[in-house]
């Protein structure tokens, strides 16, 4: 089920996205979701049988303005090196453990928002499957990791590779504004399988990165439950499962984002994610 957080012109809003449009959720008894009520399946199943029933209003897509799912996580937790094709084109050994590091909440952006390109910064493009966090959680087992997630949704983990090579390590590259696009649908429920999805990134039309999530060297629930045995997860957290090979830097000849060009960022079953590049 694709859950799309979006605004019509009266403030930021939930609904479900069918083929027949956005189905409005504030229609609801309940109100709109929370990020727990979409661990539950039983919660899942009712609003798709009253969307199913026509229960609530339908808006058309074209009169709204997707947002992002998650506007400011609690945190963003994201993986290194964590596809096989990915460490191959570092010439990497893989990793024992998910290598992690964060990027500042504050770096999230809507769909068809722009991706700002800081002066003199080398800023490449990084497609991602994120997860996204519904219930507290710590020290998981990694088959209990299902009933804490309240979705999948994409992130495009744009970074700035000047700063993250001269300062020898991740932070600060990865944390300007609006360097993690994310959207245009949170997917719920028991029929989305995270660690056998296609992805995808393309510039300008042109594919620059397109795998399969398995190559995950750590699937969704080793790397959840080895990030809860570390901190504590919150409801709204993202974690973002690291990204395929393919990604400007490592291009023969290096091929890196420039203002003017679009990025699609692609993951089956949650859609494209699409964001221009603009200078600063």
């Amino acid at each position: 089920m694709q859950f799309v957080r979006y605004n019509g012109g009266a403030g930021p809003t939930w609904g479900i996205k069918t083929e027949a449009g956005i189905h409005a959720l504030a229609d609801l008894p309940a109100g709109e979701p929370s990020y727990q009520d979409l661990t539950n399946q039983r919660y899942l199943d009712q609003v798709l049988d009253l969307v199913q029933d026509e229960a609530v209003s339908q808006v058309d897509p074209d009169e709204v303005r997707l947002l992002a799912p998650v506007p400011r996580p609690p945190k963003i937790v994201c993986a290194g090196l964590n596809y096989r094709d990915h460490a191959e084109e570092q010439d990497e050994e893989i990793p024992d453990e998910p290598l992690l590091f964060a990027k500042a909440p504050t770096t999230v952006t809507n769909p068809n928002s722009p991706i700002v390109h800081p002066d003199g910064e080398q800023v490449d493009y990084e497609v991602e499957l994120a997860v996204v966090i519904g219930r507290t959680a710590k020290n998981l087992d990694e088959n209990e990791v299902s009933e804490y997630v309240a979705g999948y949704t994409i992130l495009n983990d744009v970074s700035g590779r000047d700063a993250q090579f001269s300062d020898g390590q991740f932070f600060r590259g990865k944390s300007y504004d609006t360097f993690s696009p994310m959207g245009p649908t949170l997917v719920a429920g028991d029929d989305f399988d995270p660690n056998a999805v296609d992805v995808a990134l393309h510039v300008d039309g042109e594919t620059k990165q397109s795998s399969n999530t398995r190559q995950f060297i750590f699937d969704v629930p080793e790397l959840v439950s080895y990030i809860s045995a570390n901190m504590t997860l919150q409801p709204g957290d993202v974690i973002s499962t690291g990204t395929p090979g393919g990604v400007g830097i490592f291009r023969e000849p290096v091929d890196l984002l420039e203002p003017g060009q679009t990025c699609e960022a692609e993951i089956e079953g949650i859609g494209t994610l699409t964001n221009p590049v603009v200078g600063e």
